[in-house]
Formats: structure tokens, C-alpha cells, sequence
């Protein structure tokens, strides 16, 4: 088989694997080799994502999530503007179902402005002049720096500019194998490279356990199934309506959406997945099945976070218990208003299976000339190109 080389080697072309290559551009790399085993980028969490933008409201102050989250969604909204890619600056609210959770609503402000971030606190009154049909008790938070985007688009201009740029190099269809003395053996031949980045998504376990490290860590698979809304039900949905989530735990619950087209997604769950790519019912199923059931059991017993998770998401396969959780959230909606979606992501949640907690930020481990971007989940994909940054300054030219 052939030998390759380059002087930075990105294994995956995801959200991260392409603004990271677009920063090593920055600093001066003069040839980059990013590969993938799918045909074309963001074939996974990146490409199936809502598209939404957060606005920094949920994470803990000082955590990399809080970071790099709110100055993330201000990168991507200039760079969509920049190159004329569809963006929606559609606001949300956040809506409280019971009054037992108007405490951590108050959480939730008190962390947004710890971040920087924008927002108000609304009554009903004052809901109901932004999103008519939203449904609250008491109070509201409003982000209007909330977004959404075309993520398919964005993936597309970057892949473009990386190409244009004349240092990049894309190989599809190639698979990670396995490491080798300053290089990495892939189904398409060896890659020596001066510096390995490991941007792998919901593979970035198994590529660090290859090269030794991390091996306290595990991939959870967590699948989102989406609804869509009917018109007019459709209309009467602004922007973004999300509940109060349990921060707890890193979901955010069964959520409104309008995206840039002007369609109405309701979802996703958070339902425990068999295979990391576990798309459909059976498909995406693989010889991991065993593992993974074992890693869920553990946690099952040991976690009782993800019990809770373990027993109320996977009932939301069943329509009846989907649209009752929507229904919480809006004045008026009805059963036929839904209709089914192909829309489908997969979460790939780490789990650190010595504490058998769930990992709530992303992690960042470098080992020799090698470097490991793990639990790259939301807001990953918000978070990306001031998240690149970070990566190239502080943990490769540093």
C-alpha cells in the first residue's frame, strides 16, 4: 500500500476536524492531511445536528463549554454572513413546565451572565410578545443571541476554503487502523505525519485507546429522533422553545425548532443507543452491541442520573409519549399536527467509567506528538471555530 506524509494529520472531517485544519492554515501548517472514513464531511453528529447556535446560558462558569460556547456562535454567525450561508438569528426562550423548576431557571440566568451571555428574564406577558404559543409557569428566559444554521452548508464552505487554500488534502472513504512510529496505518496505506490530531467524534475513544491513552473512557451512545410540525400548527412557532432542562445531566430535553428553511423539528430524545452509528431500530447495530449493553447496564445500576434517562427516553419512541412532552411547552397543539422525520443524530456521550459519571465537558489530552479531542458533543458544533483556536494555540504551537 502507499505511504503518505504531512506535517499535520486530522483523522476526521467533522465540525472540528475541518476549523481545526482551517486554524493549522492560520498558524502557517503548509500540508494537511485530513481523512475520514465516510465520502464526505459531517456524515454524522455534525451534518445531523438541529443547527442550532447556543448562547453559553447552560454551562458551568470556567468550564471549556462556557468558554468557548457564547464567542463560537459569534464566529459562525460572521462567518455565515461573510459567505452568504443561511442563518436565522430566530431567539429562544426557555420555559418552565411545573414551578418546582423555576429554581434552576434562576441557575440558568445566574450561569448566562456569569458567561457573558444575553438574556432576559420574561413573564408570561412578556413571552407571549415574543412566542405567542409558548406555555410557562411564571417566568421565561429569553437568548437572543441564539441561532440557527444550515450545518450541512457550513461544512460545504469549509471544506471549499481548505481545498482553495492549496495545503489541505481531503482522503474519504479511509479508515483509522491503527498507530505506527510517527504514523498511522489507515485502509488506504500508511499516513507518517509530524503531528496526529484525533477529531474522530463518536470514534475518539477507540483512536486514543489505540495509542494507549484515555482508557478510563467509554462511548455512550445516545440516539435523537425528530418530529416534524404540519402547517398551520408550523406558523405558530417563531424560533426556539426549550424547557428547563435537568443540568444534571447534559440533554436538554425534546425542544421547537424553526431552522433556516422554515421547517418546525420537535426533538430529539436522548434514547441509549446500541451502536454508534444506531440510526434505525436494528441498523447501525455491530459487533460492539454486547459491550455497549454491558457499559449501560453498569451505569444503569451504579448512575442513578442516567436511570432516570435510561427509563423515561426510550417510552418517547412511542408517539403518545413524545408529543405529551412537547405538548408541555406550547398552548395549543395537536396529535395530527406531527408527522414523522428521517432526521436522525446519534449523541456520542463519554462516560468515565472509573467514577461511572458522565462526562460533562469536552476533553483535550495530548501524548507525544499526538493530540485527542474527546466527548465533542453541544455545543460542540457552536463552539467549533473559537474551540479550533484554543486547540492550535494553547495545545500545538505552544
Amino acid at each position: 500500500m502507499p505511504m503518505y506524509s504531512a506535517d499535520a494529520v486530522i483523522c476526521g472531517a467533522g465540525i472540528l476536524g475541518l476549523t481545526i485544519a482551517r486554524e493549522l492554515v492560520a498558524a502557517g501548517f503548509r500540508d494537511i492531511i485530513v481523512f475520514d472514513k465516510e465520502d464526505r464531511p459531517g456524515r454524522h453528529a455534525s451534518g445531523r445536528n438541529s443547527g442550532v447556535l447556543h448562547a453559553g446560558i447552560y454551562y458551568d462558569p470556567g468550564t471549556m463549554k462556557a468558554r468557548m460556547c457564547l464567542e463560537g456562535n459569534r464566529r459562525m454567525q460572521a462567518y455565515c454572513e461573510e459567505h452568504g450561508l443561511p442563518l436565522f438569528k430566530s431567539g429562544k426562550v426557555i420555559v418552565a413546565r411545573e414551578e418546582g423548576e423555576l429554581a434552576t431557571l434562576d441557575e440558568l440566568k445566574r450561569r448566562a451572565e456569569a458567561n457573558g451571555a444575553e438574556v432576559e428574564m420574561l413573564d408570561e406577558a412578556g413571552l407571549a410578545e415574543i412566542e405567542p404559543n409558548a406555555r410557562t409557569v411564571g417566568r421565561a428566559l429569553y437568548s437572543p443571541l441564539t441561532a440557527v444554521v444550515d450545518p450541512g452548508a457550513i461544512l460545504t464552505a469549509l471544506r471549499d476554503e481548505l481545498e482553495r487554500s492549496g495545503r489541505v488534502r481531503f482522503f474519504f472513504d479511509t479508515r483509522f487502523l491503527a498507530p505506527r512510529p510517527g504514523a498511522v496505518r489507515t485502509s488506504q496505506g500508511d499516513i507518517a505525519y509530524g503531528l496526529f490530531i484525533n477529531a474522530a467524534g463518536a470514534y475518539s475513544d477507540k483512536v486514543a485507546h489505540a495509542f494507549g491513552i484515555a482508557r478510563n473512557y467509554r462511548l455512550l451512545p445516545f440516539k435523537g429522533i425528530y418530529r416534524t410540525l404540519k402547517k398551520p400548527a408550523a406558523d405558530k412557532i417563531h424560533g426556539s422553545i426549550y424547557p428547563v432542562p435537568n443540568i444534571r445531566n447534559p440533554f436538554l430535553g425534546v425542544h421547537f425548532t424553526r431552522n433556516v428553511h422554515g421547517d418546525v423539528y420537535v426533538g430529539p430524545t436522548a434514547i441509549p443507543a446500541f451502536g454508534r452509528e444506531n440510526y434505525g431500530v436494528l441498523r447501525g447495530i455491530d459487533g460492539e452491541f454486547v459491550a455497549i449493553l454491558l457499559r449501560d447496564l453498569r451505569m444503569f445500576l451504579d448512575n442513578e442520573k442516567f436511570r432516570a434517562v435510561a427509563l423515561e427516553e426510550p417510552r418517547k419512541y412511542f408517539f403518545g409519549h413524545f408529543y405529551r412532552d412537547a405538548a408541555r411547552l406550547v398552548r395549543h397543539i395537536a396529535p395530527n399536527d406531527f408527522q414523522s422525520s428521517p432526521k436522525v443524530g446519534i449523541r456520542p456521550q463519554l462516560v468515565d467509567m472509573e467514577t461511572s459519571e458522565l462526562v460533562m465537558d469536552f476533553i483535550i489530552k495530548r501524548h507525544g506528538d499526538t493530540l485527542h479531542i474527546l466527548n465533542a458533543i453541544s455545543p460542540a458544533f457552536t463552539s467549533a471555530m473559537r474551540f479550533a483556536e484554543l486547540v492550535v494555540r494553547e495545545h500545538v504551537a505552544a
